[in-house]
């Protein structure tokens, strides 16, 4: 098995503890809100949001995937810090056995937030992940970040 690691980082204006909240703790229901293209439900098989928890994710029109299941790992509300993992559906693209994903906001200097994200890809065998598939999922992730963001900033009294 190859594991393939990638590194992002997204600036924005809204301070971690407001965009934390937006994101990931009310992201179920705000994603498909704000970006119903990129998520069109959210739906708990297992638990209620926490450690352990596992939901399924159904993609809006116009995605190349239908659905995918995750379980997150862990969910640090003090530090801003959420990982989980993508254990099932389409998006593993019958290449992966799984993608964990890591994601920590940190106060920015300019008094926003910097949102740092670690992605690894864990390969079946030997077959290979494109890097234009790997980067195509950055930029899904990117654009519904800003979206968020975008959301926020039109609306100052949420969250």
């Amino acid at each position: 098995m190859v594991v393939f690691s990638y590194e992002s980082e997204v600036v924005t204006s809204i301070p971690p503890a407001k965009m934390f909240k937006a994101c990931i703790l009310d992201g179920d229901k705000l994603i498909p809100k704000v970006v119903p293209q990129a998520f069109k439900s959210v739906e708990y098989i297992e638990g209620n949001g926490e450690p352990g928890s596992i939901k399924k994710v159904t993609f809006g029109e116009g995605s190349q995937f239908n659905y995918v299941k995750l379980k997150i790992e862990a969910l640090d509300k003090e530090n801003f810090v959420y990982s989980y993992s993508i254990i099932e559906g389409d998006a593993l693209m019958n290449t992966l056995e799984k993608i964990t994903y890591e994601t920590k906001l940190e106060p920015s200097a300019a008094g926003g937030s910097i949102c740092k994200t670690t992605s690894k890809y864990y390969n079946i065998g030997d077959l290979q992940l494109k890097e234009e598939e790997i980067k195509a999922g950055k930029e899904k992730a990117s654009g519904m970040f800003k979206a968020i963001e975008a959301y926020l900033l039109a609306n100052p009294e949420a969250y």
